[in-house]
């Protein structure tokens, strides 16, 4: 049986891939390693094989839980745990190169004492900064780093000392990077999530600045199924960017989920910009289709159709998810209620 060490595997992505694995590889078993932070949530959880999954609230930070919980005979890390909302690395840093530095090397060590395979670290397009507003600029593996948020250059550290693992110790390690993600069990301080719990509800929808800020959106679980091949095939030391070639216009975004849910667009409520905000993101994902053998299956459409069916059907989830305190926090450093991706 394979046994896999999944970290962040509570929150939104870590979840949606937790779900695909047990689904995809019937042999394998996951140790879920989560510090249930406020983006992490045991009813994301709910309903799978206890038999083949085994969670365990730990700190990515603190060697000790690290080492108690990853046992010898595991055959690979894939490292989700990560904070990983910009506005919050905006307004205090600390939590996020605790996290996403400090813990990520804390796992690079316990792998190699531990003897692991593999070691898959799961980033982000915004390492690479901004692209110009003209589309025939594109992220490939080879773009240079040019971090503009704290979040951003956490996240770009992590992935310097995973290559460092691989160049100086030999460990097998892969990165990956993807775009924005979306689908059912999204933290409702995300972009998609607050708008479309908010239209829902009749309520505004926040968007920042004059809305013309370009995303390359992806289906979680077209993102979880590039991971899973990459963690079966990717090269050791390779770098694969994830991308569904589908970059919109955030207040595209929102106009076709008010399209779709038949709500006036009026509720959309244009805000003060964010600091640093990247103007835009889009991936070629061209690397990830020709060594893995991978591609998309939904369409913006249809994954679009998919999450907002999944808000309707989970009003519960919302309400209990956002009883939390982003609500107060936003409104104490912004004024505000603000998602904007």
């Amino acid at each position: 049986m394979q046994k896999l060490f999944v970290t962040g595997g509570a929150g939104f992505i870590g979840s949606a891939l937790v779900r695909l694995l047990l689904a995809k590889l019937p042999e394998c078993h996951i140790t879920n390693f989560d510090a249930l932070t406020y983006a992490g949530n045991l009813d994301n959880l709910q309903g799978l094989d206890e038999r083949r999954h085994h969670f365990v609230k730990g700190d990515i930070t603190v060697r000790h839980d690290v080492l108690s919980a990853l046992t010898a005979d595991t055959d690979a890390v894939i490292n989700l745990a990560a904070e990983s909302h910009v506005d919050r690395s905006i307004a205090s840093a600390d939590d996020f190169l605790r996290t996403n530095i400090f813990g990520t090397q804390v796992l690079l060590d316990a792998a190699r004492e531990r003897g692991v395979r593999r070691f898959l670290q799961v980033s982000t397009d915004e390492v690479m900064g901004s692209l110009p507003e003209d589309d025939g600029a594109y992220f490939t593996e080879h773009s240079p780093f040019a971090p503009n948020s704290p979040y951003a250059a956490s996240k770009a550290a992590a992935e310097h000392l995973v290559r460092a693992a691989h160049h100086t110790f030999g460990l097998d390690t892969v990165i990956t990077r993807c775009g924005n993600n979306y689908g059912p069990r999204q933290f409702p301080e995300k972009f998609l999530p607050l708008a479309i719990s908010n239209a829902l509800s009749n309520e505004s929808i926040p968007v920042y600045g004059d809305g013309q800020n370009v995303r390359d959106w992806i289906y979680v679980e077209d993102h979880c199924r590039g991971i899973i091949k990459a963690l079966e095939t990717g090269r050791p030391g390779s770098v694969l960017n994830f991308g569904a070639r589908n970059e919109r216009r955030n207040i595209d975004v929102v106009e076709s989920l008010l399209d779709v849910l038949g709500k006036p667009r009026s509720l959309i409520r244009f805000v003060k910009d964010r600091l640093g905000h990247d103007r835009r993101y889009a991936i070629d994902p061209s690397l990830a289709e020709a060594e893995l053998a991978w591609l998309p299956e939904e369409t913006w459409e249809s994954g679009l159709q998919k999450t907002i069916q999944w808000y309707r059907e989970n009003k519960d989830w919302i309400a209990r998810t956002r009883s939390g305190s982003y609500r107060d926090y936003y409104k104490q450093q912004y004024g505000t209620e603000v998602g904007a991706s």
